[in-house]
């Protein structure tokens, strides 16, 4: 790694840490310069704004997500608890909500379908793999694999990734989820338990 990616490279891991510990809102600018020991200009040499680091760190996050779901492709499990674990690869952790939850304001709508559709681009190859592989041990039956993939993948980031989701909302993903695959019933039904301790609230 050359000095000046290295030095952008521990920027964004100082900013991702204090996002963390102090928040977003309350990590400035000159926090994160005076952390590093720079000078400003250096800092805005490689971020033109707060928000341009926020951006590449929630990347970053990305980038560590998409080596942890590579990985998973390689784990002995079955199939469907593979394809789970790589979905719940790309969920941000305890300690990276008070990063993620940033992008649920509206002045970073932008960000947040830009970050959103990376996310797709990234996750959606690796999903399709397991997909097929699942089709090979006649698992899955499904033609259109990438297509499929995608509108799952879209439609668990809206409605899954911050929380707000009821029982019956996971039981009709799960058997949306196995339709969608041509798998049989109840071979997914696992994920409602990931699901359920993930919940905000748990509507009666």
């Amino acid at each position: 790694m050359k000095k000046g990616e290295r030095r952008k490279q521990d920027l964004l891991n100082i900013a991702y840490r204090m996002f963390i510990e102090k928040g977003y809102e309350n990590t400035s600018v000159d926090d994160i310069i005076i952390e590093a020991g720079i000078a400003k200009g250096t800092y805005y040499y490689y971020f033109e704004s707060k928000e341009a680091t926020l951006e590449a760190v929630i990347e970053m996050m990305i980038e560590k997500a998409e080596n942890i779901a590579k990985a998973a492709l390689m784990n002995p499990v079955p199939i469907p608890q593979k394809l789970a674990s790589v979905v719940y690869a790309f969920q941000p952790n305890k300690d990276e909500i008070v990063i993620t939850d940033v992008l649920e304001r509206k002045e970073n709508i932008v960000m947040h379908d830009k970050i959103g559709k990376k996310i797709v681009e990234v996750a959606v190859p690796i999903l399709s793999d397991i997909v097929r592989e699942g089709i090979a041990q006649g698992i899955f039956a499904c033609t259109n694999v990438e297509e499929r993939v995608k509108m799952l993948l879209i439609m668990s980031q809206n409605m899954f990734d911050y929380g707000a989701y009821s029982n019956k909302d996971i039981e009709v993903y799960v058997d949306m989820l196995e339709k969608s695959l041509g798998a049989k019933e109840g071979i997914m039904s696992f994920i409602s338990e990931f699901l359920l301790e993930g919940q905000v609230h748990s509507p009666a």
